[in-house]
């Protein structure tokens, strides 16, 4: 699946932030809401979203927090080397 067909980015929608295509659910809902122990189930039916919405949206956080990408990676990279 690529994260691809199922997210949005757009000014006009949340500020831009990356949401659930046709939803203005924004994708660090969805990865927090699981961080933070809501199980799939529970982030589908609270926010509306199919289960394939939500593996967009863990798709998409692995890539952008991917190897050397992020702030997280420039920040390790001048502070901790």
């Amino acid at each position: 699946m690529d994260w691809r067909d199922r997210t949005r980015f757009s000014p006009d929608v949340m500020g831009g932030k990356p949401v659930i295509r046709g939803k203005r659910v924004p994708v660090q809902g969805v990865v927090g809401a699981l961080a933070g122990g809501s199980s799939l189930q529970q982030v589908c039916a609270g926010y509306g979203i199919t289960e394939d919405d939500v593996r967009a949206a863990l798709a998409y956080a692995a890539e952008v927090l991917g190897p050397g990408k992020g702030l997280c990676a420039s920040w390790w990279m001048r502070t901790c080397r």
